[in-house]
């Protein structure tokens, strides 16, 4: 089985989990975790998402900043078999990976070519508009 976790600081990861679950339908493998808004430790937070997940389990975490608390608190897992984390979370990479079937493990390099697409979303929108062609008046 493959667990997703979204963890941001504040309500970040909440707010992506719920737009995910809008685009791809209610998704019961996918955790948010909206750290510091109780003073409960984050490693108790994380002991509690990852209650019941074993050894051949996937799990797939999301974070928000790559030196942030929150990622820090992630990278440790990182030595368990099947355990990723990616952070500078966007929608696009979280989708990517959320419609990935579940049949065998991801692999790193699956896992690198969606990173790259997501990349690809991050665009300075007034250059893609100035870039594009002008259309014809024929065109239309």
């Amino acid at each position: 089985m493959r667990k997703i976790i979204i963890a941001s600081h504040h309500k970040m990861a909440q707010g992506i989990q719920d737009t995910l679950n809008y685009i791809t339908g209610e998704r019961n493998n996918v955790s948010a975790l909206s750290a510091y808004l109780t003073n409960t430790p984050i490693q108790e937070e994380i002991d509690a998402l990852l209650k019941g997940v074993d050894q051949e389990d996937e799990v797939v975490v999301f974070t928000d900043l790559l030196g942030g608390s929150v990622n820090q608190s992630f990278a440790k897992y990182t030595a368990r078999p099947h355990f990723h984390v990616i952070t500078g979370i966007n929608l696009p990479i979280v989708l990517a990976i959320a419609l990935k079937p579940e049949g065998t493990y991801l692999t790193a390099e699956q896992i690198r070519l969606s990173l790259n697409e997501a990349k690809e979303q991050l665009v300075y929108v007034n250059d893609f508009i100035s870039n594009r062609p002008e259309e014809d008046e024929d065109d239309e």
